[in-house]
């Protein structure tokens, strides 16, 4: 086989491609840096892919570590044995480098080397942020699960994320975290360096990778989420503020975290004013993401009328604000800490195009993610409870679990209230992002497909009943910001 050809197997199998089940090959690869040091040489190669279906072609990043005979401690990552570039007929053994410590050791170094002053090697331009000291002798672990990107951490110190696919210009995700670290936010893992190269075909840079604290102590925030409304289940015939694991608190002080994230950011990054004619041209795009949906799930179709008319309301206020935000907010992008809530990821929705996701937007769109990840995660819980004795008892107790956490999330978050406008806005941006889940799980998970068509249900039932869209519980008023409610 080809190196080409080594290559795209490779990435066929990498959890990180997009491209999975489509027809592709490797059209050509450019070498972005080499880094420092002998043995292993690490290269860190831009592969270009093609499609057979006309797709446009997308651009990944595959670090590379050389050895001249096979290293069987990291025989699994094997990427192939090609012969090497000096024309002298030996062959060298290539690796994914971020399985390989004595690999992965040579971007600690030159991040460490870069934050004493030292020059970056070569095209590869490394950045340091603050004067966090680094420790050298960590051993690197390279995480498992992820989808998207590649994220190695180093001892109890430090993480990388390694971006996987890249496009020319600036990553939000790097951007974000230096403005917040710089402003001294306490909801991000500090930033403390990335790495960048100038791609001279576009004229612009590619942002490689990022390096940020470590959050030792930190619990997933969709886990803490399962964790509490299993508690409730378990209960049987309790609210859920009558349950010990009731995560209303958590959930306020979530609210809380954002807001003071969009304050941050409203004060650092530009805030527009959008006119009507934005707001038109806002209606119109949310309206083709519900016909693109209904291509894909035609039972959409009894949401249809009220989805609009929810649209039609966006488009006749007569502005919007908007400003830099998260753009991808759920739980499963939340941490729990000993010192609050950390928000992660900034990147925005993975699928759509860089350009898109460093436009400004309102932050309802932040807060109608995490609304309808409230809804999701009770439902979710309910789905792999096993046996089906007491399934109804565990839809109602989900329906009164996610009133209660979206009632207190959206309490603290907007600790002013919310004006007229506001709801409008609320209820479109959450209608499009229960539009856009049905067709995700149309595709990709069909039994889940009832969770977004129930958040639906829900939101034209409240419309219908009360004129307004926010989410209220229905069977507790009391305080949900107690800390006695916290789960962590």
């Amino acid at each position: 086989m080809t190196q080409y050809d080594d290559l795209a197997e490779m990435m066929a199998g990498a959890r990180w491609f997009a491209g999975k089940g489509r027809d592709f090959s490797v059209s050509r690869t450019r070498l972005a840096g080499v880094l420092p040091g002998q043995e292993p040489e690490v290269e860190i190669l831009l592969v270009e892919v093609a499609y057979a279906d006309g797709g446009q072609p997308e651009l990944y990043q595959v670090p590379l570590a050389y050895y001249d005979h096979p290293e069987e401690r990291i025989g699994h990552a094997h990427v192939g044995t090609w012969a090497h570039p000096d024309d002298s007929g030996r062959l060298r053994h290539a690796y994914d480098a971020l399985h390989d410590r004595k690999a992965m050791a040579r971007w600690l170094e030159a991040f460490a080397a870069t934050a004493q002053g030292q020059a970056s090697p070569g095209p590869l331009l490394f950045h340091s942020v603050g004067d966090h000291e680094l420790d050298l002798e960590a051993h690197s672990t390279l995480f498992t699960g992820e989808q998207s990107n590649s994220s190695v951490r180093f001892g109890e110190d430090t993480v990388m994320k390694v971006f996987r696919k890249v496009t020319p210009g600036v990553n939000p995700d790097i951007a974000v975290h230096e403005v917040l670290t710089q402003a001294g936010s306490d909801h991000v893992a500090a930033l403390y360096g990335w790495l960048d190269v100038l791609d001279t075909e576009a004229d612009s840079i590619i942002q490689l990778a990022m390096l940020q604290q470590y959050l030792r102590t930190a619990s997933d925030g969709w886990e803490l989420a399962q964790v509490s409304v299993r508690d409730l289940f378990a209960e049987g015939d309790l609210h859920p503020n009558e349950v010990g694991g009731d995560f209303a608190g958590e959930a306020a002080r979530l609210g809380t975290a954002l807001r003071e994230t969009h304050e941050v950011l409203a004060e650092y990054f530009p805030v527009k004013e959008h006119d009507a004619k934005q707001l038109a041209v806002l209606a119109y795009q949310l309206r083709r993401r519900l016909d693109e949906s209904l291509a894909v799930y035609p039972e959409l179709a009894r949401h249809e009328a009220f989805v609009r008319e929810t649209y039609d309301r966006l488009a006749q206020l007569p502005g919007l604000r908007v400003q830099q935000i998260h753009g991808d907010l759920h739980l499963g992008q939340t941490l729990r800490t000993v010192r609050g809530w950390k928000i992660v990821d900034f990147e925005g929705e993975p699928a759509r195009p860089l350009a898109e996701r460093l436009r400004p937007d309102s932050v309802w769109r932040d807060v109608a993610g995490m609304l309808r990840s409230f809804d999701y995660a009770p439902r979710v819980a309910a789905m792999n409870h096993p046996g089906d004795e007491g399934r109804e008892q565990r839809a109602y107790r989900a329906k009164e679990w996610s009133a209660r956490n979206q009632t207190a999330f959206l309490d603290a978050y907007a600790d002013q209230g919310l004006s007229p406008e506001d709801r409008v806005l609320l209820a479109a941006y959450v209608a499009d992002k229960a539009v856009y889940e049905t067709g995700y799980e149309a595709r990709n998970r069909p039994g889940w497909v009832d969770i977004p068509l129930s958040g639906l249900d829900q939101l034209a039932e409240r419309v219908a009943r009360t004129g307004d869209s926010t989410p209220t519980d229905p069977t507790d008023h009391t305080d949900p910001t107690d800390p006695s409610g916290a789960t962590a």
